[in-house]
């Protein structure tokens, strides 16, 4: 054997030891420029900071890390250029477009075999990459996601936020990584797509609400194997407060109704339980008045008092899915103030969704509205 062939033998049996891989030499030239982390950035210097921290931590190499700044006031060159000793990581600036197309600016750069798309508000496990890289050697996927989680550094409100989209009890786990109601679309947070297939798809769409999805819709629709891997989990910020949060999941329901015009079959009885649970809300909380509002005067003198007990069947509804989200979340955070905030996530969540999609709903399906003009205000916010 050449030294140079012994050489690159020998590094291939250390990393074999070192990440439990069945590495072959051949592989291992793949696995030099096999990644490529792409992460659209805002005005968020900090929590690309702590990202590119925890990608340093990554028990496998042989990746490079693409970030792409769309515009912003508060950029983050000095923070990459502190990485470059450590990491292969190249800086873009450009004009602000969105996260799709900044997404796509990105992998148009790249080398890597796969691109893994981030949010520039996760941070990585130490054996992230090594999950995704076992679950690839395992059975080969075309595209693949995970699961999302909450840091036990996260504020009492973040991690309440995060119980909120995974839990069973708001979105039936479809974000969580858990069985699922609906099949696993993998979402922009912390998805993996083989390049070529990226190419092929034409990356993301110009879609300002839900172009995630809609890509995840073209994977599937061109056939190729998309796949859940359980074990590439990220740490998640998410919003930090209730406020930031409601907009979110605002626009997902906006995005919901968007990706129906376009892919109608998409549609699911799942995607219409926020709408339910918030029509289903509005009309408790009437009932409840209207209840107060007999109780006070037509029926003050009844007896029983059937004011009060209109208002009691109203309440209970509420008052029992409330305890449910308490008691479960308090649990899986051993905290019963992060178990009170949940309940607060749980209802900004669903009723926002609700909110966006009945809105959505109405501009686009009965005033005809197309996307860009039924939501100028806060197409390109």
């Amino acid at each position: 054997m050449e030294p140079i062939e012994r050489l690159f033998a020998d590094r291939t049996a250390f990393w074999s030891r070192q990440n439990g891989l069945n590495i072959s030499t051949a592989n291992f030239f793949i696995m030099m420029t096999r990644f490529s982390f792409i992460v659209p950035v805002f005005n968020r210097p900090d929590e690309v900071d702590e990202l590119l921290q925890s990608l340093t931590r990554q028990t496998v190499r042989g990746f490079e890390v693409i970030v792409v700044e769309d515009g912003s006031q508060v950029p983050c060159r000095d923070v990459c250029e502190k990485y470059a000793s450590q990491l292969d990581i190249h800086y873009f600036d450009k004009p602000n477009s969105g996260p799709g197309q900044s997404r796509n600016y990105g992998v148009e750069r790249a080398q890597g075999e796969y691109v893994i798309i981030l949010d520039s508000d996760v941070v990585l496990p130490d054996g992230y990459l090594a999950a995704v890289e076992q679950e690839l050697q395992r059975e080969p996927a075309d595209a693949f996601g995970g699961p999302d989680s909450a840091h036990p550094s996260f504020t009492p409100t973040q991690k309440a936020i995060s119980y909120s989209m995974t839990s069973f009890f708001t979105t039936g786990g479809i974000r969580g990584g858990k069985k699922k109601l609906d099949k696993f679309y993998p979402r922009s947070f912390n998805m993996g797509i083989r390049r070529e297939v990226y190419e092929q798809l034409g990356g993301f769409s110009s879609m300002r609400f839900g172009e995630d999805i809609d890509f995840s819709i073209r994977i599937f629709k061109g056939g190729y194997r998309c796949r859940l891997f359980p074990e590439a989990w990220v740490w998640h910020k998410r919003r930090t407060d209730f406020r930031k949060f409601f907009r979110q999941v605002y626009n997902s329901g906006i995005a919901r109704i968007n990706l129906y015009k376009k892919y109608p079959e998409s549609l699911k009885l799942v995607h219409l339980l926020p709408m339910v649970f918030t029509v289903g809300v509005l009309f408790l909380l009437l009932l409840f008045v209207a209840g107060m509002v007999l109780a006070a005067t037509v029926l003050r003198h009844c007896d029983p008092p059937f004011g009060g007990m209109i208002c009691g069947a109203a309440l209970l509804p509420l008052v029992l899915y409330s305890l449910i989200i308490f008691v479960d979340s308090s649990r899986q955070n051993h905290s019963l103030k992060i178990g009170v905030l949940s309940i607060r996530a749980a209802f900004t969540q669903l009723m926002g969704y609700g909110f966006g999609f009945l809105e959505a709903w109405w501009k686009r399906c009965v005033c005809g509205k197309d996307e860009f003009s039924a939501f100028e205000k806060t197409f390109y916010k």
